[in-house]
């Protein structure tokens, strides 16, 4: 037996904007430099809380330790915490430091705690913990040598990770649900019913709830569902607004209801508020599924891999801590689910990526835990579930692409579809219904088609491995395999870009490749911007005769390719249609999956066909199609030829809504500030409404909160746009008066990182922590936790930060644009602003953007906050952007600093009475 060490007398560090500390094993604190620090940590192992940003703020991005995350992580899986010294002693029940340099000293005081339960006989977590520690020690963790004196091993064997997980079972298909009509008088009973006895009734709530009623009766003509769009203020509740039909509905018919969304926060808020519906923890889980897609969940054989010598050094301790998680977890949602998600910003080559299906991989039945697989438990769960929240990326592949029914259990799909977050529709649909021949994409399909090639590594299959037992079945069938993969050489292989660089294509692919760069470098004009690094791109118009040439070349070898895949398809319809005798339940489930990823395969090249017939050919008047070529930091990373729809939302018509019975499309913000019939018409163009033919109902209710009390709009007129200095200065004195609390918002990640290093030390000193998304080592979802978590801190970030953050109350209370979010001038927005009516398209796409991040401020009644523009030349005809009533002010910046100061007195005056600003 190991000695035991006292985690009281280990050294730690904490390190943050403001200094350095250590604290030695006495508990003396002593505050240090960098140089010393490093020097400490070098020779002796400290406590750390975050080894990667702690590493930041040191600049030694290789430091490492003992980190209370990574044994937070071992001894609670699937345990949510905030990585901040007060969020572990929330998590731990202990009195978080007030103090920084109290920190150091707490760090012991939080791993004694921790390691205190491995001594409690309730450890919840203890199953596994023992196997997990010897193999972690056997991968040199740091935490192992302490962990192993104090943890026994089992009375009895523990069972193996791929043991204990439980196998989902089939289940008979689910019946078409029964025509009934929802009475609107019983919506507003449940809905009664669901805010809970004594809460006041909310009059524009009821309105809401009996307007999105008549989504659920019964439509009156084929491809004509009953479609609502409605628009609902913050604060409605517009949740437990379509909740209350929807629940009636299901109650009264048996059928189920698909709500989608556009970010994961939201997907969170909705399976805790489907609680109220199903208040028992196991009937919630079996009526209610979160669906997202398969690219978000764990991969057991991905993590077998791992696990025995796929990963080594720090990625295989990664893996073994997920591992321990996925004994644990709710449903092995890596992204936004109960793995935390500051674990993989802990191992700075993050591994996690390598432990999903990122690459369509998945050869289903023939996975030997295909059984106890969480993609295929999720998929069959959400054909027998109530409520399935998806979201709208996945929403339209699904009706895009359907799967085999015999995949996931058959069953009628979800005949009412409730789109929260309406006014992402546009932009989801503009990725999923859009087209890139790009060396990327094209890298891709050869590497499904051919599976590993020289030395790679990886448990990659080949088209040829995965239907071996088809192609010594069936003769065609094998054929078409060889075919496949001969056609695939011509695809781009490993080198592509270098080769592409330096004119040196192979194959009929990069030949295309070469003349697309040569031809963007040639007729692009903004010279400014390849300086700057970004992409290029110019319009796919005249080409020369090179690029016609290589596209013939490349349409010839995309159609030799496609064919076989055709054929193949065509002989694995026939197995399905008349099964031979070895075709078992587990055969047929392998080649429905095949038959589901050649579909998309076929699809895809089917799209480059249309694309490359377009070179040199007629212009297509519903898509937009041009060349680029993609560069961050100045570096290219892949090139080739785009074509997006001209209008997204009309496939979301044709292909999602019409097959539909019953559709809502809801959001606070749908009509982008518009008022009256113009805001309706920029509505119904928006989600795709007006291609239905009429029959579309709308309904608005407006916000119930009082914005000319709770809030403020300040448009400083004082700060020269590109002027990073002043931007900065102005950023800070605003963070400054208000005390922390403030979301800043930039159109451009290079001038966040240049504000960020101006103002980060200097608000540190003042007792203000600042996060930035680009900057510091962690996802966007863990500074959101630490943001929410700590009134005093304040969050720099983009496009990510301006939609689906919820901080109510006190931890925002400003929001700091940097300037008007003008729509970045591509040929894409080229061609819609003059497709929807000129600058009103800029116009509707501004104050969308500007509505979204002004609704971050104010979500509860007792919520204050104020928005601030950094912009001299805010157009007056924006101003619609933001709830009637709400002041606004033209001010220069002392003056709105003045204003940000009084309101940060008055709030905390309110707050405590006894507050004094002195």
């Amino acid at each position: 037996m190991l000695p035991r060490v006292d985690p009281l007398a280990l050294p730690a560090l904490h390190a943050s904007h403001v200094g350095i500390w250590i604290a030695d094993a006495g508990g003396r604190v002593q505050r240090v430099g960098r140089g010393e620090a490093i020097a400490a940590v070098a020779a002796t192992p400290h406590l750390l809380l975050g080894a990667t940003l702690t590493g930041d703020r040191l600049g030694y991005p290789e430091l490492s330790g003992l980190d209370l995350l990574e044994l937070f992580a071992f001894l609670y899986p699937a345990r949510f915490a905030v990585p901040t010294p007060a969020g572990i002693a929330a998590a731990l029940g202990l009195t978080p430091p007030t103090r920084e340099d109290d920190i150091a000293v707490f760090l012991p005081q939080a791993a004694a705690a921790m390691l205190a339960s491995l001594d409690d006989p309730d450890w919840p977590e203890r199953e596994g913990a023992w196997h997990a520690l010897q193999a972690l020690g056997r991968q040199r963790w740091p935490w192992a040598s302490l962990l192993q004196s104090r943890l026994d091993p089992p009375g009895k064997a523990d069972r193996w990770l791929f043991a204990r997980l439980p196998e989902w079972e089939e289940a008979p298909p689910r019946a078409q649900p029964r025509q009934v009509t929802v009475n609107p008088d019983d919506v507003t009973a449940r809905l009664d019913r669901l805010t809970g006895d004594g809460a006041e009734r909310r009059a524009g709530q009821q309105d809401y709830a009996r307007a999105a009623a008549a989504i659920f009766g019964p439509r009156a003509r084929k491809d004509a569902p009953e479609m609502l769009v409605a628009e609902a203020g913050t604060g409605i509740g517009k949740t437990l607004g379509y909740l209350a039909p929807a629940k009636q509905w299901i109650d009264q018919s048996a059928g189920a209801v698909c709500i989608s969304t556009f970010t994961k926060a939201l997907q969170r808020q909705l399976s805790r508020e489907t609680e109220k519906l199903y208040p028992d923890a196991a009937t919630h889980r079996e009526k209610v599924v979160v669906r997202k897609g398969r690219e978000n969940y764990l991969c057991l054989l991905n993590l077998e891999d791992a696990l025995q010598g796929g990963f080594s050094g720090r990625a295989a301790i990664l893996a073994q801590l997920v591992a321990r998680w996925a004994a644990y977890t709710r449903d092995g949602d890596m992204v936004g689910g109960d793995l935390p998600g500051w674990l993989p910003a802990l191992f700075r080559r993050n591994g996690t990526t390598a432990l999903t299906d990122r690459r369509g991989e998945c050869i289903y039945a023939g996975c030997p835990h295909f059984r106890k697989c969480f993609i295929e438990r999720s998929a069959r769960a959400a054909t027998q579930a109530d409520i399935v929240i998806a979201n709208h990326a996945l929403t339209m592949v699904q009706a895009a692409r359907p799967r085999p029914s015999s995949q996931e259990g058959g069953g009628a799909p979800a005949t009412r579809l409730i789109f929260d977050e309406g006014h992402h529709l546009w932009d989801a649909a503009d990725s999923m219904f859009a087209a890139a021949l790009t060396g990327q994409e094209a890298l891709e399909i050869r590497r499904w088609v051919l599976g590993p090639e020289g030395k790679s590594r990886g448990r990659r299959r080949g088209l040829a491995a995965r239907l071996a037992d088809v192609a010594s079945y069936d003769e065609a069938g094998e054929r078409a395999i060889q075919a496949a993969i001969a056609a695939a050489g011509e695809l781009p292989g490993e080198g592509w870009l270098a080769r592409i660089a330096e004119k040196e294509p192979w194959g009929a692919i990069e030949r295309l490749l070469v003349a697309v760069r040569g031809q963007v470098y040639a007729r692009s004009v903004d010279t400014r911007t390849a300086d700057a690094g970004y992409g290029l791109e110019t319009e796919l118009a005249d080409p020369d005769p090179e690029l016609v040439a290589a596209a013939a070349g490349a349409s010839d070898a995309v159609e030799a390719l496609l064919r076989p895949l055709l054929a193949l398809g065509k002989r694995l319809d026939a197995l399905v249609e008349d099964p031979p005798d070895w075709l078992d339940g587990q055969a047929r489930a392998r080649v429905d999956g095949a038959r589901a990823s050649l579909g998309t395969r076929i699809d895809t090249l089917g799209a480059w066909l249309s694309l490359l017939g377009r070179v040199g050919g007629p212009a297509d008047p519903d898509f937009v199609d041009w060349l680029a070529v993609d560069r961050y930091d100045g570096r290219e990373f892949d090139l080739g030829l785009h074509r997006h729809w001209l209008d997204p939302a009309r496939p979301v018509a044709e292909v999602v809504y019409r097959p539909a019975q019953g559709v809502l499309v809801t959001s606070a913000t749908l009509r982008g500030g518009g008022r009256g019939g113009s805001g309706w018409t920029d509505a119904d163009i928006r989600t795709g409404a007006r291609h239905l033919g009429g029959g579309v109902r709308h309904f608005a209710v407006p916000s119930p909160f009082d914005y000319a009390r709770q809030s403020e709009v300040l448009i400083v007129t004082d700060i020269a746009r590109g002027d990073l200095p002043a931007l900065a200065g102005a950023y800070s004195r605003l963070i400054e008066a208000s005390g922390g609390g403030a979301l800043g918002l930039f159109s451009a990640i290079r001038r966040l990182r240049i504000v960020h290093a101006r103002i980060a030390d200097r608000l540190a000193r003042a007792g203000l922590p600042l996060y930035a998304q680009h900057v510091d080592p962690l996802d966007t979802g863990t500074l959101v936790d630490i943001f929410r978590a700590d009134p005093h801190a304040s969050l720099l970030g983009t496009d990510a930060l301006r939609d689906g953050v919820d901080v109510p109350g006190d931890s925002l209370r400003l929001v700091i644009m940097e300037g008007v979010p003008w729509p970045r001038p591509t040929i894409l927005h080229a061609a819609r602003r003059a497709a929807q009516g000129g600058s009103a398209y800029d116009d509707s796409v501004i104050r969308a953007r500007i509505g979204q991040a002004f609704g971050r401020l104010i979500r509860r009644a007792d919520d204050f906050g104020q928005f601030v523009m950094l912009s001299p030349s805010f157009p007056s005809r924006l101003l619609s952007a933001f709830p009637e009533g709400t002041p606004i002010r033209r001010l220069p910046l002392d003056e709105a600093v003045n204003h940000v100061a009084a309101a940060n007195v008055q709030q905390r005056k309110s707050a405590y009475p006894a507050f004094s600003p002195s």
